[in-house]
């Protein structure tokens, strides 16, 4: 598995002019799934995007992870994640694990968040989705597992 995960005062997603999901400070979660990824990598993905110490402490230094400040995460699907650009302009996207892998592998990731104690917002799985934020640094780290 692997995450774009960017520090936020706060993001959203909207499908189809509805507002799915929202959170306030905290990380946004983008999540690419591949092939061999099963539940094993969605724990670790739920543990290291719950642990990484990627938000400010009182001196303003990176040193405090969700859990510690009871920030929020919100989730989006982003099979795009494993796009190839090795060759050619146009990416291949056969790294991508297919939507009926894919699907309950995020769906995984959020629950383990949750069972840490961690709020999460999601975006909507299979739909075209629209992404605000505001990055908070900006802070954007690749995570993979």
């Amino acid at each position: 598995m692997r995450s774009v995960v960017q520090r936020v005062t706060r993001a959203s997603v909207t499908v189809d002019g509805e507002r799915v999901g929202a959170i306030g400070p905290g990380l946004l979660a983008l999540v690419g799934v591949t092939h061999d990824d099963g539940p094993a990598e969605a724990e670790k993905l739920a543990a290291k995007l719950a642990n990484l110490r990627i938000l400010d402490d009182e001196d303003g230094v990176m040193n405090r992870s969700v859990l510690d400040l009871g920030a929020a995460v919100l989730v989006v699907s982003q099979f795009t994640l494993y796009g190839d650009t090795v060759k050619g302009r146009r990416p291949s996207w056969l790294a991508a694990a297919r939507p009926e892998h894919a699907e309950p592998l995020v769906e995984a990731v959020v629950g383990a968040l949750r069972g840490l104690g961690v709020e999460v917002a999601t975006g909507r799985f299979r739909t075209d989705m629209a992404v605000e934020l505001v990055n908070d640094g900006p802070v954007t780290v690749v995570v993979e597992v």
